[in-house]
């Protein structure tokens, strides 16, 4: 069963229609069996982004309302949260120093390399971290994950 960390930058594109949007749909769809990994704050960050949005003039209140509760559904039953710990914060700040990361950037590439090392030592083929943000996106190049960009697809 394939595996994947997606952060609030990739996951939006499944709620809004964005360049990407297919593919995330895609990943998201249960008969695809994926696994899908989060960090637990991305709840927080995809909330604000659909609520942005909204505020921009960008997406109606019923467009806002429906794509928050689409994702709140996911977020409850389809997404697998990694749990921010005291040891995923000092992990998180050494990598805002090393790539230059902003705070929450930094807190999910912790929790990508902290998934993904729990996969690797059951034995589980490693998982995928998702993200639109190029920092990030070379983050996770840099620290050996395996990454992809929904802008490319």
């Amino acid at each position: 069963m394939p595996a994947y960390f997606l952060d609030a930058s990739a996951l939006v594109k499944r709620y809004v229609t964005e360049t990407g949007t297919p593919w995330m749909i895609g990943l998201l769809d249960p008969a695809a069996r994926n696994r899908l990994y989060v960090a637990r704050i991305t709840g927080a960050e995809v909330t604000a982004a659909l609520t942005r949005k909204e505020r921009g003039g960008h997406l109606s209140a019923g467009a806002a309302a429906s794509a928050i509760a689409a994702f709140q559904h996911d977020y409850a039953n389809r997404l697998r949260p990694v749990e921010i710990t005291a040891a995923l914060i000092v992990e998180a700040m050494a990598a805002a120093r090393t790539h230059g990361l902003r705070g929450y950037d930094a807190v999910q590439l912790a929790a990508a390399l902290s998934a993904n090392r729990r996969r690797v030592a059951r034995q589980l083929a490693p998982l995928l971290f998702v993200t639109a943000d190029i920092s990030l996106l070379t983050a996770g190049i840099t620290e050996g994950l395996m990454t992809d960009n929904p802008n490319s697809h």
